[in-house]
């Protein structure tokens, strides 16, 4: 079975890939709120059109050159045509994205013990290393006021939690 990978927008502006197994996954999760910005979270999100790759390497260069024109004339004919700019913030996003995923896949997920594994790593009982973990909104509050500083993981970035 193959992926559908839709080019979406949330209410915000930000532009990011979705990936789901048939147009009817992307309408039921997006029925049912689970389609959200990976940005912002936001979930007011739109399809948008998607330019077709094309594979032109096959023909002459007049050919293609007109090819080309034929292609950027329709794109600004059409404002809905993702331009050379949006694509570039979309890999710019994507980009960012992955280098954040990969960042949160070298942690260690302490799980509920992040607090106590929190202050061991601060106050020098336990090896220095990124962890992460559930806290609750006062173990965070806790840990600012010690000096400690942590960042709430969105769900989207821990694999762990999405499984």
């Amino acid at each position: 079975m193959g992926l559908k990978v839709f080019d979406l927008q949330c209410e915000n502006g930000h532009l990011f890939e979705g990936w789901f197994g048939s147009h009817d996954d992307y309408d039921s999760q997006q029925a049912r709120g689970l389609v959200g910005c990976p940005l912002c979270q936001n979930t007011t999100i739109t399809k948008r059109l998607s330019a077709p790759r094309l594979n032109v390497g096959h023909f002459s260069e007049p050919v293609a050159a007109a090819e080309t024109q034929a292609i950027a004339s329709a794109q600004s004919s059409n404002p809905l045509a993702v331009s050379n700019e949006s694509a570039q913030l979309m890999q710019l996003q994507a980009a960012v994205m992955h280098q954040m995923r990969e960042f949160v896949r070298k942690t260690e997920n302490v799980g509920d013990r992040f607090a106590d594994e929190a202050r061991r790593i601060h106050e020098g009982e336990s090896d220095e290393r990124p962890i992460r973990g559930t806290a609750t909104q006062q173990e965070r509050e806790a840990l600012a006021e010690e000096g400690i500083a942590v960042v709430a993981l969105p769900e989207f970035l821990d694999a762990d939690r999405l499984q």
